[in-house]
């Protein structure tokens, strides 16, 4: 393909993708496919000709489509939203056009510089302290993770080293593997899996902190199960507090957790994935309090700022904790560049775990100048608005329960009764293909999440979701055998 078939291609590309996001409520939101499907539609093996681009994408509706989950359609309400706009897109594919791997600053001074400042654009719009904006005479800043998961590994690993640091200036000659054993973190025992999985990759130990009510970590039982640790020989070093949790967006107590850190001289990690883009809306900032006590703090643009995956965004404290994880001694003489020592320049391969890594900061920097700050907020408000729409409309039926407080977008609802009848109805949902849900657990209870996900939801789209899961509700009751 040279660059005239490209042009031409190209916008074939970009009409279909509009047509496909316009018309994408038409499709099945949920494949029926089974695993193992694709391999009969196509060859076992690569082609040794060169293909028609028009057989390509011929088969793109034959072979990928019936495999997709349709995650932007506006009846798509599972698991929490992945962000998507237009602008995003077209950043996107300028990203991959320029094709450049922003290891070091001279690899690609502007892949470096854009983030550092789109970084601080975005500390100013949640309001994040000083010491977080690289821009300042704070000794923080920020970087592009390619997702939480990511931000929560590298904080436990800054965190290790620190503590192993600690450790070693009062025990001089201790080495790490006798401090190692006895490192402790911490989290909530409704903290997303990937933070215990984070635990696993650094070999430490992680206690899940028992939650309140509200699915939420406070510090009276904090505080407990440090001073139990403490009596039995062990280093508590780290806890992941989690603003917006994975099964009922709980929020951890963070101005209760923040001064134990500090006074236990403890790393804290804020992981607000979900949660954190709402936090530029001036009547959810407040639920951000106390991330001044925090170490680094992490949500992703790519779930609710209208950014495409991948695009996670970590602030830390002390820019030297977490680059110390990965420096050597002796750079070699491919990384090396006049810069470097300038004191002017960031070599973002040291703050994350693969060495390569995307111009993704274009993608903010076309998102936050084509809808600005407030509309920004308004996308936030809308889905926020939808889901206390549909809260609504579930209180009304007294057939079911809210089991979890309705803070952003998240509506956590069950049939009352025995968990079996809302397993049921899940069942019957997900076999329907017009709606698509999953499952949490809270309080031992079989809960269905209903999370406001795609850009285009509107009020249509909520009630007639709730008309198709009263008229199932109401098959499954009648039936005598339930």
């Amino acid at each position: 393909m040279d660059a005239t078939e490209f042009r031409s291609r190209g916008k074939e590309m970009v009409d279909y993708v509009a047509d496909y996001l316009a018309n994408i409520e038409q499709r099945p939101v949920y494949s029926d496919v089974k695993p193992g499907y694709l391999r009969s539609l196509i060859p076992t093996e690569a082609p040794l000709e060169p293909e028609d681009y028009e057989d390509v994408i011929k088969d793109v509706e034959r072979v990928i489509m019936p495999g997709v989950t349709h995650w932007h359609s506006p009846y798509f309400y599972a698991y929490f939203p992945t962000a998507s706009s237009y602008p995003a897109m077209l950043a996107d594919m300028l990203c991959g056009a320029i094709g450049s791997m922003g290891f070091t600053w001279a690899s690609n001074p502007v892949c470096t510089e854009l983030e550092t400042v789109m970084l601080d654009w975005l500390g100013k719009m949640l309001k994040l302290p000083e010491h977080f904006i690289a821009g300042t005479h704070g000794q923080g800043g920020g970087v592009i993770q390619g997702t939480a998961s990511e931000a929560t590994l590298m904080s436990v690993l800054a965190a290790r080293s620190k503590a192993i640091q600690q450790v070693q200036a009062s025990n001089p000659g201790l080495p790490e593997a006798q401090i190692l054993p006895k490192l402790v973190a911490y989290t909530s025992e409704q903290a997303h899996s990937s933070v215990e999985r984070a635990s696993l990759i650094g070999g430490i130990l992680m206690r899940k902190v028992p939650t309140d009510d509200n699915y939420a970590v406070g510090g009276v039982m904090f505080e407990k199960m440090l001073e139990e640790d403490k009596a039995a020989g062990l280093i508590p070093f780290y806890l992941c507090a989690t603003l917006g949790t994975t099964p009922s967006c709980g929020f951890d107590h963070i101005t209760e957790l923040g001064p134990i850190c500090k006074k236990e001289n403890m790393w804290m990690h804020i992981d607000a994935a979900y949660a954190g883009s709402a936090f530029i809306c001036p009547e959810f900032r407040p639920l951000l309090n106390g991330v001044e006590f925090a170490d680094s703090f992490n949500f992703n643009p790519h779930k609710w700022l209208l950014t495409n995956f991948d695009c996670s965004t970590m602030w830390v404290k002390k820019r030297d904790d977490i680059t110390g994880v990965f420096k050597h001694s002796e750079q070699p003489f491919y990384l090396k560049h006049d810069s470097q020592d300038s004191g002017l320049v960031t070599d973002y391969r040291n703050w994350q775990i693969p060495h390569g890594r995307r111009f993704r900061s274009l993608k903010l920097w076309f998102v936050f100048r084509m809808y600005g700050v407030q509309g920004l907020q308004a996308h936030i408000r809308k889905q926020v608005a939808l889901a206390k729409e549909f809260e609504s409309l579930v209180r009304a039926d007294q057939r079911f329960e809210i089991c979890a407080e309705v803070i952003m977008g998240l509506v956590c609802f069950r049939l009352k009764g025995s968990n079996q009848l809302t397993e049921l109805l899940l069942k019957r949902i997900t076999e329907s293909r017009e709606i698509h849900l999953v499952p949490c657990q809270l309080s031992g209870r079989f809960v269905l999440r209903f999370a406001i996900c795609s850009r285009t939801t509107d009020s249509r789209h909520i009630r007639q979701a709730w008309n198709h899961i009263t008229r199932l509700t109401s098959e499954i009751l009648q039936d005598p055998d339930q």
